[in-house]
């Protein structure tokens, strides 16, 4: 609950800068002027950029959440057999040995978006979040494939 929280406090201060940044920049093209103009307009693409980016993190995790309820439903959702350090961090051979069988669960069921989505899991316990996006957007694709 509270990273959902402080997930939509951030979402607010970006909405609040974009459309701070966005006023500025038609200021500057009010002014009419070319390089006002040519300005105006550069200042208006990066609102736009940050828009796009929270509007597409935010429905990935839409996505990634449903699924998560899904799978919880199901009693589905990967247990916690992580060992962790005395401070609390997982421990990476722990990590890793987790993400062998999640791998292997994967590959004998390919086609399967709940072993993607455990997998995601895995890959984000052992510290690589780039691939445990791609794993959830291929969970994501495979559930949306079959509720069509």
């Amino acid at each position: 609950m509270r990273a959902r929280l402080t997930y939509f406090a951030l979402a607010g201060v970006l909405v609040v800068y974009f459309v701070l940044v966005g006023s500025r920049g038609v200021l500057l093209i009010r002014q009419g002027t070319l390089l006002t103009v040519v300005f105006g307009i550069a200042v208006l693409v990066l609102p736009g950029i940050g828009a796009w980016f929270l509007w597409h993190t935010t429905r990935f995790a839409r996505r990634a959440n449903r699924l998560a309820r899904e799978l919880e439903a199901e009693g589905g959702l990967p247990v916690d057999e992580l060992k962790r350090t005395p401070s609390g961090r997982i421990d990476r051979a722990s990590a890793d040995e987790v993400f062998a069988k999640r791998r292997a669960e994967t590959e004998e069921r390919p086609r399967d978006w709940r072993s993607w989505f455990r997998l995601a899991v895995a890959y984000y316990d052992a510290r690589d979040t780039p691939r445990a996006r791609k794993a959830m957007q291929r969970a994501i694709a495979l559930h949306a494939g079959e509720q069509s």
